[in-house]
């Protein structure tokens, strides 16, 4: 712990993760709305 700067840690790594857990989010998302809306139009 000695040998810690503040703000030196690379986070590329943390940022491509966090951008991939949106991405799935809003994918999963989308998929669930579509398919509500397809059983609401099946279900007329």
């Amino acid at each position: 712990m000695a040998d810690y700067r503040m703000g030196s840690m690379d986070i590329r790594a943390h940022e491509r993760t966090f951008a991939g857990f949106l991405r799935f989010v809003t994918v999963g998302a989308v998929v669930i709305v579509a398919f509500l809306v397809f059983l609401a139009l099946a279900n007329g």
